[in-house]
């Protein structure tokens, strides 16, 4: 199962992205660490997790550039250390948000 850690651990963009809603993130997994809804930054909202097997990864949106509606569905890219761990934790997220 996957859950929201409270620390900061750098991660990195392998091409793995899931299509969804913040809305539908929040009730999954929780409210996002960062969260900046404006479009002044190059995310608006981002959580740091773990793998139900305990690797790192993060979930945010990048360069919307404006303010999201959480409902509305947007690529959310998913940072891990390796590709190994981008497409695990899509494979646990895509579960939990069915």
């Amino acid at each position: 199962m996957i859950k929201l850690i409270d620390r900061f651990e750098s991660t990195s963009f392998h091409d793995t992205i899931i299509r969804t809603t913040v809305s539908k993130l929040r009730k999954a997994i929780g409210d996002p660490q960062g969260e900046q809804n404006d479009g002044n930054d190059k995310t608006n909202f981002d959580w740091n997790c773990e793998t139900s097997d305990g690797k790192v990864f993060t979930i945010y949106d990048w360069k919307e550039y404006r303010k999201i509606s959480e409902n509305e569905i947007i690529e959310f890219h998913i940072g891990g250390n390796n590709k190994l761990v981008t497409e695990q934790a899509k494979r646990e997220l895509l579960e939990i948000l069915k």
